[in-house]
């Protein structure tokens, strides 16, 4: 929704449509329109795509980037595709064929190849390498040249993708911190953090905040933000909305990205919404800040919810 929303045309999804879950055949639990729901969301969608066909997955990618919009890629497909026994049943979802079935799907397919063989034709297609390569060259090439026409913002740049502070920082935040701590306030800890906020969001243009639909509460706006929309992305605020756990992956997105520093809000207890999206945040070490305020007992009318 947020992506349709914010046109984030880069952004190509698959759906594997095979009909399949653990359970067995989804139509006692699952009967929605998802083209149409994606159309709804003002995605780009490509549907009845053969999921066995390369060329027609192949095609149906170039028209994906030829669009501006975000798109969906709806594949038709059989699970266990070629097994003449388990194919279409969920009995291939999580267990092994067994070896008399894989030798049966073998005959049914034709692959005459041993087990871990890759048909030269089959690995020139998947080996990236060389491509790779000669992208990362030109890449390298385009950002010398823009160094040396724009050293300032190379430089800017190469230190925001590495993750690296501005060079005052150190000087910049304890004179912050001991101006604090010479004339402390009595002021809420939601309203010290929007401070803390105003003083580090102007060394920071990395900075990159939102809220998820509480940012008069959370108070995570500074004088500096300006927010995100499909018609301007040089904002450094975006408005997540309801979405507790979609803002908290999306910042993890962003963080892993490089180049941005990401922060967002809910209260405390709607961050229960927000727990795997936080636990990945954690295994994989990120730097993704979140906000969590109103930890009260007090909030407890609200339930777990927002």
């Amino acid at each position: 929704s947020l992506a349709g929303t914010l046109g984030l045309g880069k952004l190509i999804a698959f759906w594997d449509d095979n009909g399949i879950s653990i359970d067995g055949h989804v139509e006692g639990w699952f009967s929605d329109d998802t083209p149409k729901r994606f159309e709804s969301y003002g995605w780009h969608v490509i549907a009845a795509v053969d999921g066995h066909d390369p060329e027609a997955i192949n095609a149906a990618i170039h028209a994906a980037k030829a669009d501006p919009r975000p798109t969906l890629i709806c594949t038709k497909t059989i699970i266990g595709f070629g097994s003449p026994n388990k194919s279409g049943s969920h009995d291939c979802h999580g267990a092994p064929l067994g070896a008399d079935e894989i030798t049966a799907t073998r005959k049914q397919l034709g692959w005459e190849h041993g087990p871990f063989e890759i048909p030269a034709d089959v690995y020139a297609q998947w080996d990236a390498k060389e491509a790779g390569a000669a992208k990362e060259a030109a890449w390298n090439d385009k950002f010398a040249a823009y160094a040396a026409a724009f050293p300032k913002e190379a430089a800017e740049l190469k230190r925001r993708i590495n993750g690296e502070l501005p060079a005052e920082w150190e000087q910049k935040t304890s004179q912050i911190i001991a101006d604090l701590q010479a004339n402390p306030a009595n002021i809420a800890s939601r309203k010290a953090s929007q401070n803390a906020l105003e003083a580090f969001g102007q060394m920071l243009p990395e900075f990159l905040g939102g809220s998820a639909d509480l940012a008069p509460s959370n108070l995570t706006m500074w004088s500096g933000s300006k927010s995100v929309s499909a018609e301007d992305a040089s904002g450094n605020y975006i408005h997540y909305g309801v979405r507790e756990f979609g803002m908290t992956a999306i910042m993890n997105g962003i963080a892993l990205h490089g180049g941005f520093v990401p922060y967002g809000a809910t209260f405390l207890m709607f961050m229960e919404y927000a727990r795997n999206a936080m636990r990945m945040a954690a295994l994989m070490k990120i730097q993704n800040i979140q906000v969590y305020t109103h930890d009260s007992i007090g909030l407890g009318e609200d339930g777990p919810t927002h």
